[in-house]
């Protein structure tokens, strides 16, 4: 994965929902899955089985550099792998 910094906006979803940093460098370099968001936004998915698999959400803005993690979700929408 190329240089990525996080926003503050992503920092401060860190600390409000209770999420590691080191998982979202786990989603950037081994996503589950990742697609180009009609936002023009990476979005990059990964199962966090400390989380008993909840599914993290890691939204990253491709078109700065660096690039720049916009937010960061554990996304219920999405089924959990355990």
């Amino acid at each position: 994965m190329p240089d990525v910094k996080l926003t503050s906006h992503a920092k401060d979803m860190l600390a409000e929902r209770n999420i590691a940093e080191e998982w979202i460098w786990r989603v950037l370099n081994h996503p589950d899955k990742k697609r180009l968001g009609e936002d023009g936004n990476m979005h990059y998915v990964k199962s966090i089985k400390e989380r008993n698999g909840l599914v993290l959400h890691v939204v990253v803005n491709p078109n700065v550099q660096p690039n720049r993690v916009v937010t960061v979700f554990f996304d219920r929408r999405v089924k959990r792998n355990k």
